[in-house]
């Protein structure tokens, strides 16, 4: 019943999911440095490096990271700050138990700085999204979004934290229903098997 947690920074989504009183087998970072790994160390959670730099293939750093997720038996793997682009054996091997929190509401600006992009196209609402990671970038099955309010004289930094602060609710949320066995795959979509359950949440104006 327990998580694997994936970090390539800082781990601020690491902190809600651990606060939020989730099973964490293990944190795991590509980045030696990753402020996250100091985090759960004082949490005494077991840590991980598994570098990048030091394999000659993406191919070869995913078979290296599968490895070593695979030592801690996780029941699931979230990704939260990682910054490295998986391949489809990776995504293949943990297909259905791979999760990713993603800074915007897909399938709305996929990729990096979706935070300028969302202010630089007008948007009106912006938000957060926690997906089933499939081999296409930032498009698998929704499991649930935040929705935020783009404000007039919004910058960047602004519009990030606000994000943010819904990631941090959302992505407990999404952990627990999969651990509950709740999330119910059909056709390509996801709901929930909870009475009431809310997969659009949307932040005070």
């Amino acid at each position: 019943m327990s998580v694997a947690i994936l970090i390539s920074g800082r781990g601020s989504n690491l902190r809600a999911l651990v606060e939020a009183g989730l099973p964490i087998a293990a944190v795991i970072s590509n980045q030696a440095s990753a402020a996250g790994l100091a985090y759960a160390r004082a949490r005494q959670l077991s840590t991980a490096v598994v570098a990048h730099t030091a394999y000659p293939s993406r191919d070869a750093f995913d078979d290296a990271l599968a490895a070593e997720i695979d030592r801690f038996r996780p029941r699931l793997v979230a990704l939260a700050g990682f910054m490295r682009i998986l391949t489809p054996a990776f995504v293949r091997r943990y297909e259905g138990r791979l999760l990713n929190i993603h800074p915007s509401l897909l399938p709305a600006f996929p990729g990096l700085h979706t935070h300028a992009r969302a202010l630089g196209a007008g948007v009106k609402v912006h938000g957060a999204t926690v997906h089933f990671v499939t081999p296409e970038l930032d498009h698998g099955p929704i499991v649930i979004q935040a929705a935020v309010p783009v404000r007039p004289g919004d910058d960047e930094d602004a519009l990030a934290a606000r994000v943010l602060a819904q990631e941090h609710r959302i992505y407990p949320q999404a952990v627990r229903w999969f651990l509950d066995d709740r999330l119910v795959h059909e056709a390509g979509r996801v709901r929930v098997a909870e009475p009431g359950a809310r997969q659009l949440l949307f932040a005070d104006a």
